[in-house]
C-alpha cells in the first residue's frame, strides 16, 4: 500500500483537515478531493449495515446477512486456523456490503460472569484472547477490509459504562488488560484501534495520552488510526492532543468550526491535527473499497456458519453414551420453545438481521416429537405445558431438553444481577426429574 504524503494534507485547507478529524455522520468518515469516503460497520457476528443511518444500536433492521457464531462460542473451539478462515469469510462478506472497516472483534476480557456482553468477548485469558484475535483480525485484513480493535481499554462492564472509572495497577493493567491489545497490534496491524467510553484511573479513555500515545504508539509502534467508540468523546481538543485522531459519529459544522476555532486560539497545535488528520487518509486510501462489488454465496456463507458452530460446540459429558443419537427406530422428545424459537445471538450493536435460520427443532430427525413445556414470555409454570411435556417425556426413549435465556436477556448496555436462569427455567429441572 502506498503512503499519503504529509504534503497533501498540509495543501487542505484548515476545514476539510478539521472535517477529517470527525465524522461526515455516523457510519461515513468525510470526503476530500482524491480521496472517497469510507464506510464503517459492526460486524463481530456477522455485518450489521443498518437501513437506518442513525441506528448505532441495533434497535432497528439492517440489511440481511449471514449470521455466524458469536466470540464466546468461536473462542470454545481454540482453533487458530478456524478463525482466522472466519475473518476470511466475514471480510468477503463486508466487502460486498461496501463496507472498509468493520468495528470489531471485542477483545476485552470476561472479568466479571454478570458483564453483559460476555457473549461478545473471545475469553477470560488475554494468551487466548490475543492469539485467536491475532487469527481474526488476520483473517479479515486478507479480505481487502480493515478492522478497528476494541474496546481499548480495560472495559469490562456495561452499567455506567459512559462514565465508570477501571482504576488498576501497573501490573494488572500491563498482564491482563493490555496483552491481547499488545499482541494482535504487534503481529496483525489492524488498521485502526477503537477506544473506549469508560475513564482509566479518571481519565477519559479518548483523552488518556498514556495510553493512546505513549504505550500504543511509542511503545508498541502503532500506526494506524485511533477512533472512538460512538460519543466516547468528552472533550475533542484534548482528545486530539492525546492521540486520538476520529471523533465518531461527527457532529458536521460544529465539530469543524471547534477544531479550526482551537488552531487558530493556539489552544490545538496545528501538527497535531495535521497527524490525526494523515492517519485518516491514510486508512481512507488504504482501505477503499473498488466500484465493482463482488457477489456473496449466502448459501455457502450460512453452511461455513453451521460449521463454525459445529467446530466449537463443547460436549461437557456423555452419560451411558446417550449420544449421538442416531438410532432411528428410537423416539426422541424435544421439550422447551426455545428449540422452536431460539436465542442465537445477544441485542445492540452486534445484532443481525440472518438471511436464514434453521431451528433447532427443525434440524431434529422425523422421529421427534415436540412440546413446548414454558413460554418464554412468562417468569412462572404453565401446568398445562408441563404436563404434556412430561407426558411426553415418560413415553419416548429420549429426551431433548432447551434451556436457556430468552432472546434480549443478553445485550450491550446491560448487565445481569445474577447468573441464574430466568424463572422460567425452574420448568427445566421440574421436567428432567420426572
Amino acid at each position: 500500500m502506498t503512503t499519503i504524503d504529509i504534503h497533501f494534507v498540509q495543501g487542505l485547507t484548515l476545514a476539510e483537515r478539521a472535517a477529517l478529524v470527525t465524522g461526515a455522520d455516523f457510519w461515513y468518515t468525510a470526503q476530500v478531493p482524491g480521496v472517497e469516503r469510507v464506510m464503517f460497520a459492526d460486524g463481530p457476528a456477522g455485518i450489521r449495515k443498518p437501513n437506518n443511518a442513525q441506528d448505532t444500536m441495533g434497535l432497528t433492521e439492517s440489511e440481511p446477512a449471514v449470521a455466524f457464531p458469536s466470540a464466546a462460542l468461536l473462542a470454545s473451539s481454540f482453533d487458530e486456523d478456524l478463525l482466522h478462515r472466519y475473518g476470511q469469510q466475514l471480510g468477503a462478506a463486508a466487502a460486498a456490503k461496501q463496507v472498509s472497516v468493520l468495528l470489531g472483534p471485542e477483545v476485552n476480557l470476561k472479568r466479571n460472569p454478570l458483564a453483559g456482553r460476555n457473549f461478545e468477548y473471545l475469553s477470560e485469558d488475554p494468551l487466548v484472547t490475543g492469539r485467536l484475535g491475532t487469527a481474526f483480525v488476520k483473517g479479515v485484513q486478507s479480505a481487502g477490509v480493515g478492522i478497528a480493535l476494541k474496546h481499548f481499554a480495560v472495559t469490562n462492564r456495561e452499567s455506567h459504562r459512559y462514565t465508570v472509572s477501571s482504576n488498576v495497577d501497573e501490573r494488572a493493567l500491563r498482564e491482563l488488560y493490555l496483552a491481547q491489545f499488545e499482541k494482535i497490534v504487534k503481529t496483525a496491524r489492524p488498521a485502526a484501534i477503537m477506544c473506549a467510553y469508560n475513564r482509566l484511573n479518571g481519565v477519559p479513555m479518548s483523552e488518556n495520552q498514556r495510553l493512546l500515545t505513549g504505550i500504543l504508539r511509542d511503545e508498541w509502534g502503532f500506526t494506524g488510526m485511533v477512533m472512538s467508540d460512538w460519543g466516547a468523546v468528552v472533550d475533542h481538543v484534548a482528545a486530539l492532543k492525546a492521540g486520538l485522531d476520529l471523533e465518531m459519529p461527527g457532529k458536521g459544522a460544529q465539530s469543524v468550526a471547534e477544531i479550526v476555532q482551537a488552531v487558530k486560539a493556539g489552544r490545538l497545535d496545528e501538527m497535531a491535527l495535521n497527524r490525526a488528520a494523515l492517519r485518516v487518509l491514510q486508512v481512507m486510501h488504504d482501505w477503499a473499497r473498488p466500484a465493482q462489488t463482488p457477489t456473496v454465496d449466502f448459501a455457502a456463507k450460512h453452511q461455513f456458519a453451521r460449521e463454525l458452530a459445529a467446530q466449537s460446540m463443547v460436549l461437557l459429558q456423555n452419560w451411558d453414551e446417550e449420544l449421538p443419537l442416531d438410532q432411528p427406530a428410537e423416539s426422541i422428545a424435544v421439550i422447551g420453545e426455545l428449540a422452536a424459537h431460539p436465542h442465537f445471538m445477544g441485542r445492540g450493536s452486534s445484532q443481525v438481521n440472518p438471511t436464514h435460520v434453521v431451528t433447532p427443532l427443525a434440524a431434529m430427525p422425523k422421529q421427534a416429537t415436540y412440546a413446548q413445556g414454558y413460554r418464554l414470555d412468562q417468569t412462572t409454570a404453565d401446568p398445562t405445558l408441563v404436563d404434556e411435556a412430561v407426558a411426553l417425556a415418560k413415553r419416548s426413549d429420549h429426551v431433548v431438553i432447551f434451556a436457556g435465556y430468552p432472546d434480549g436477556y443478553e445485550s450491550e448496555g446491560l448487565d445481569h444481577d445474577d447468573i441464574n436462569l430466568p424463572r422460567l427455567g425452574i420448568n427445566y429441572y421440574f421436567l428432567a426429574s420426572n
